[in-house]
Parts: structure tokens; C-alpha cells; sequence
């Protein structure tokens, strides 16, 4: 059987009792697996923290040497939250052989963490691997994707057959694979991630607040010779956006622009992310005529385009000033004594 520690991970806002149940099933699957689940509270300053300690003492997580608690005072975005998660490391200071990234809204089934763990145990080349994830309706969710391209950019929104067709080997979100298979990245709500992969790439880029940092994380790690895994015989029960809200948007926050601009600018430069930004409007535009000619559905949350083109004529987005080291706070089971 394959062995090597693992760190789950678990970021917290403002979610504590469902953070807690994603704790509760991952602890399960972590009890006879080597390593540790570690909650971190993403500066929520709305009471989690508390409600965390609360459901850790109740739970009698005080006396477990398999999970602990911190608190971030800052809330720096997903990506920053979990490079809180890489430095903490395990408990005795050391760095365990694996990292794994759940959602705090998504819950483990059977065998989940040990799946992934073995996959990439199993496969040398392979760095990071990613899960089968599924609504609680049981409808799947796609989480096997390609890189963002111009093109993909514009089929995605022109949300027309012809063009998906023409364009396939660059649409976005794959059709959905039966079978272990290479992507370009997956979802964060339920990733395997390899200890040198991790130390190798330095881990998130905190310039990206949330959206698309797993992407660009997956970039770096495939220019550093490391491939993406999609793993279906992996399985995770995901209820989604329950931190962020996406699902009831009706205006796409900043941050996501943010985001957007900061990838094509990084990963391909200026040029290509105007490009992508026009091949965007120029899909959306054809959608819109659609919209009139054959009253489809309005897609996009109100003025996207609007709010595109804003964002795209902005600054490049700058990491941000805090250090990590100011966002992390003492673990609970001190707190707990």
C-alpha cells in the first residue's frame, strides 16, 4: 500500500458549522492515514473563530493529536489562506509528503483522501490531482478544465454550438471523463498536491484573492515539469459557492475581473490579455444578438460587460502589502488547555 503524510487543509469564512462538518468527515478518513487536518478561520471577524473553538471542544478535538485550529487575522483570499496551511506544516514542524485542499462546503466520501494520496504516489510525474465532484442532488460538477485561451474565451461566450464545436480543443470545461485522466488543471474544493510541487512553484500567488489561483498554480507546476490529474474514482459532495455567494450573483465582484486580467497578463502578457478580453465581448456580443433574434436567456450577471471592460482598462491588480506572518494566529488546542 502506498504511504506518505498528508496535510488536509480547510479554510474557513464565515461557515463554521458546515466547516466543521467538512472537518468531521475528513478527520474520519484521516484516522488511519498519516498526517493531520488543519482548519484555519480566513479572518472571517464575524464570531467563526469562536464558533470553531466551540465545535472543537465539544467534538474533543483538544485531545487529538490529528487536527488543530488557526486563525488568520486577515482575510487574504483563498490562496493566501492555504499558503498559511503550507508554512504551518505539521504539527512537529515538519512538512509533510502531501497537501490536500477541501472546500470547507465539501465532504469526503469513503475513500477520498486516500485515493488522490495513492494516485500520485503510484504516478512519479504527476503533481496535483483533483476529485469527481458532485452536487447534493447528485448532479456533476465539472472540474476538469484547459487552460484559458482567446479562443476559449470567446466560445465560452458566444455560447453557441458551431463555434463549441469548431473551437473544442479549447473550450474551457472538459466533458466530463469516465477515467483517471491528464487535464490542465482542476478544481481546488478537493486537490492532492505534492510536497515538491508546492516548494518548487512557492505555492499561491496572493495577487489572485479568489478565482483562478488553482489555474495559474497549475500553469507554474506544469512549466515546472509537474502533470494535473483528474481522478474520478476520487469523490467529494460539494454544496458550492457557500463562501462566496457565485451561485446568487448579481453583479460579478471586482475581485473576479481582478483575477481574470491578472492571469492572462501573467500567464501570456498584455497583448494576449486584450486579445482574450476582446475575443470575450466580440462571443458576448454574438450571444446578445441571439438574445434578440431568438430570445435566449440573459447569462451573465447584470452589466458583466460593462464591468469587463472597466476592469481590463485598470492597473495590473499588486499582491497584497500584509505579510503572512501578520495573518496567522495561535493554534486552539493552546487556546483550549
Amino acid at each position: 500500500m502506498s504511504t506518505g503524510s498528508i496535510l488536509t487543509i480547510i479554510l474557513n469564512y464565515r461557515t463554521p458549522e458546515m466547516t466543521l462538518r467538512a472537518a468531521e468527515a475528513a478527520l474520519a478518513e484521516m484516522e488511519d492515514l498519516p498526517g493531520e487536518v488543519l482548519v484555519i478561520d480566513n479572518g472571517s471577524g464575524d464570531g467563526s473563530w469562536e464558533a470553531l473553538q466551540a465545535g472543537a471542544a465539544q467534538r474533543g478535538w483538544q485531545n487529538s493529536k490529528k487536527i488543530r485550529l488557526h486563525q488568520s487575522l486577515v482575510n487574504g483570499g483563498f490562496g493566501a489562506g492555504m499558503n498559511i496551511g503550507f508554512a504551518a506544516g505539521l504539527s512537529d514542524g515538519s512538512a509533510p509528503d502531501y497537501y490536500y485542499l477541501l472546500n470547507s462546503d465539501a465532504f469526503v466520501q469513503g475513500q477520498t483522501i486516500a485515493t488522490l494520496r495513492d494516485f500520485l504516489a503510484d504516478h512519479p510525474g504527476a503533481g496535483l490531482a483533483g476529485s469527481y465532484v458532485h452536487g447534493t442532488d447528485g448532479s456533476p460538477h465539472r472540474t476538469a478544465f484547459r487552460f484559458p485561451s482567446i479562443a476559449g474565451e470567446f466560445e465560452m461566450a458566444a455560447r453557441t454550438g458551431v463555434f463549441t464545436r469548431l473551437l473544442a480543443p479549447w473550450v474551457v470545461a472538459m466533458e466530463m471523463p469516465q477515467a483517471q485522466t491528464q487535464v490542465d488543471w482542476t478544481a481546488g474544493a478537493s486537490l492532492m498536491i505534492r510536497q515538491p510541487v508546492i516548494e518548487e512553484t512557492g505555492g499561491f500567488d496572493e495577487t489572485f484573492f479568489l478565482y483562478f489561483e488553482e489555474t495559474d498554480l497549475c500553469r507554474r507546476a506544469a512549466r515546472a515539469g509537474w502533470r494535473t490529474h483528474y481522478v474520478p474514482d476520487s469523490r467529494i459532495e460539494h454544496l458550492g459557492s457557500a463562501s462566496t455567494g457565485m451561485k446568487d450573483w448579481h453583479r460579478t465582484p471586482a475581485y473576479w475581473f481582478r483575477s481574470r486580467s491578472h492571469y492572462f497578463t501573467k500567464s501570456h502578457g498584455r497583448l494576449y490579455a486584450a486579445l482574450a478580453t476582446l475575443a470575450r465581448i466580440a462571443g458576448s456580443a454574438l450571444y446578445g444578438l441571439r438574445r434578440l433574434v431568438q430570445r435566449k436567456p440573459q447569462a451573465d450577471p447584470d452589466h458583466f460587460l460593462r464591468d469587463l471592460i472597466a476592469h481590463a482598462l485598470r492597473p495590473a491588480p499588486r499582491a497584497p502589502s500584509f505579510s503572512r506572518e501578520t495573518r496567522l494566529h495561535a493554534p486552539v488546542s493552546e487556546d483550549l488547555k
